[in-house]
């Protein structure tokens, strides 16, 4: 493994130091600047602890916000990276590094002034990540252990959309963007069918999932085959469930700006039939 010479310490977690390949880079890990000084060695593969940012501007935005952050939860926030890190076993983007420290530091900071971010898109989220929320929820414990903070639910849903962003190399406004549609689509559904779909039913898990893999089917171009004749009969047969289905259709044509394929009004018909029939 290379050896690192460090060029700054800026504080114990954080240091600056020369790469043989990459030459710059910024180097995180709790306590890792601590009793080290200019001109010492450090091995690049320092342990679990260690996270290298290469890439320049998201070196200078994460030292940006060092000044801004207390230490003790500056290394709670550390120690929730490797958490997440460990769970998901997967080498951690550089931009959710920073992404995160950013919001974990903001949102600790709003607890403190008693400030609270509503959610809208929670419950969506747990039903659409569940791994990543069940991962944001050891988070939180985490912080609460470190800091004796206790983020509110809502931050769970928050921090769980950054740990499927990670996972999946997805922008994280792109990941925004599907579960705001999944949640407008919920509500036009409720809408349509005059009801309040519970958010712990098995059928609104379903419909959440139906949605989200169709908008992956979208984005990624798939067709799905559409069975011979089916769609004149679930037109004649349930006409306020496939008139539905296609306006769900548009909806998402506009957001995603992508072609949606008729088959998927198909699915989407019988999938809202099922659904209106647990309600009648």
């Amino acid at each position: 493994m290379a050896e690192l010479r460090i060029d700054k310490v800026l504080n114990n977690n954080v240091l600056i130091a020369e790469h043989p390949s990459y030459q710059e880079v910024v180097l995180i890990g709790k306590g890792i600047g601590f009793n080290r000084k200019r001109g010492d060695l450090i091995n690049a593969d320092a342990g679990e602890k260690l996270f290298v940012l290469r890439n320049e501007k998201e070196q200078a935005n994460y030292i940006q916000l060092l000044p801004f952050i207390n230490n003790q939860h500056h290394e709670a926030i550390i120690s929730a990276l490797e958490l997440i890190k460990q769970r998901t076993n997967a080498q951690l983007d550089e931009h959710i590094i920073v992404a995160l420290t950013d919001h974990l530091m903001f949102a600790l900071s709003r607890v403190t002034q008693g400030i609270e971010l509503r959610n809208p898109i929670l419950a969506e989220t747990k039903a659409l990540y569940r791994f990543e929320y069940e991962i944001a929820s050891e988070v939180v414990q985490l912080i609460k252990d470190r800091t004796g903070i206790l983020l509110p639910v809502g931050e769970i849903g928050f921090i769980a959309i950054h740990i499927h962003s990670a996972m999946t190399n997805k922008n994280l406004s792109e990941v925004n963007q599907h579960s705001q549609l999944v949640t407008k689509l919920v509500e036009l559904v409720e809408e349509q069918f005059g009801l309040e779909i519970d958010r712990d039913s098995v059928g609104y898990m379903r419909l959440v999932r139906h949605l989200r893999f169709a908008i992956g089917r979208v984005v990624k171009g798939e067709r799905v085959e559409e069975p011979e004749k089916i769609a004149a009969l679930l037109k004649e047969e349930y006409p306020v469930c496939y008139n539905l289905a296609w306006k769900l259709i548009k909806v998402m044509q506009h957001t995603l700006k992508m072609k949606v394929f008729d088959a998927e009004a198909v699915y989407l018909t019988m999938h809202l039939q099922r659904l209106q029939n647990k309600f009648k």
